[in-house]
């Protein structure tokens, strides 16, 4: 299998029309069935007035990679990346699920989730060592690949937790996380193919297009959050991505706007343990900018930006001569 740009264009086309196609049929389902967003107290003021937003809203683009996907790249590295997506996904969903029963923005216990998403990262490992994966590191600057042994199930571990978990701390304002992930699977998907990884490639496009889709109804005021059955299956299919691309160290520069915002809750937390007091107004850091000032557009738009930056950065140290 090849693909050319006619052919990604294609699959990212009719990802992308596939969730534009759903919204109006998701929406007023989830508004029937009550599947509502609480808002937690503890946030910005303003953010009050979303509460009862239909959530969940992450199916729609899980669907259509998933048929995309299945439609235009039906592999075994296909199958194994919507293996972490669906997994991620499920446990988000249930998360959700609890969180709607219950009317609070309260679902899975921190053990709960944390054990469902473990179990996922091991079964993932576990495909991958009966495939015969070699469990290598390519690290910048050294002419061999590190090889972690029997080390590198707890570090895909923490690999794909760290990434999924970042990307629900991003999701917290409209168009924040759907952007930000488009951006970094759109990056991949270019890195992948420049690589010749071609279903690697066409997974990443099929999600970047149906995120796209999903913006449509998600950027502000939205329509539709994502919840974590999206946040966290798009951390999850992001981790694999990187994984079975063998970039994993370029997720940190290409998820650049991830790892920022968890290292801002990591040191507000710090901060407030060891001294009582709280570097940011409020993390993670887009909370921050809000407090500070900016309208939610404002700090999506230069949060996007960002992303942007950081996925063209890392696409340069990869693919120039």
């Amino acid at each position: 299998m090849t693909l050319d740009v006619k052919s990604l264009t294609f699959i990212l086309v009719v990802s992308f029309l596939i969730v534009l196609f759903l919204g109006p049929l998701a929406i007023p389902l989830l508004h029937r069935f009550k599947f509502g967003q609480s808002i937690r107290s503890e946030g910005p003021a303003r953010h009050q007035a979303k509460s009862g937003t239909p959530t969940m809203g992450g199916i729609l683009f899980v669907l259509a990679t998933t048929f995309t996907a299945w439609r235009f790249s039906n592999s075994p590295t296909t199958w194994i990346l919507l293996l972490a997506m669906l997994g991620f996904g499920i446990v988000g969903m249930l998360d959700d699920a609890l969180k709607i029963v219950r009317k609070r923005n309260l679902g899975l216990t921190a053990r709960q989730k944390l054990l469902g998403q473990v179990t996922v990262a091991v079964i993932f490992y576990l495909v991958l060592y009966a495939r015969g994966w070699h469990f290598e590191l390519n690290l910048p600057g050294l002419l061999h690949p590190l090889s972690l042994g029997i080390f590198y199930l707890p570090f895909l571990a923490l690999f794909m937790i760290g990434t999924a978990n970042a990307v629900n701390l991003t999701d917290g304002l409209d168009g924040l996380a759907a952007g930000t992930s488009f951006v970094a699977f759109a990056a991949f998907a270019v890195l992948a193919w420049w690589n010749s990884q071609w279903n690697v490639s066409a997974f990443s496009t099929a999600v970047a297009g149906s995120l796209l889709g999903f913006l449509y109804y998600n950027r502000h005021p939205a329509r539709l959050f994502m919840g974590d059955t999206g946040s966290l299956a798009l951390g999850g299919a992001l981790a694999a991505v990187a994984v079975l691309s063998r970039s994993e160290v370029w997720l940190i520069l290409i998820g650049g706007v991830f790892v920022i915002e968890t290292l801002s809750v990591i040191l507000q937390v710090i901060s407030f343990q060891s001294t009582g007091k709280r570097i940011f107004r409020m993390s993670p850091l887009h909370h921050h900018f809000e407090l500070v000032g900016w309208s939610e557009w404002k700090v999506v738009t230069v949060f996007w930006l960002a992303g942007i930056l950081c996925s063209l950065a890392a696409l340069y140290f990869v693919i120039r001569p």
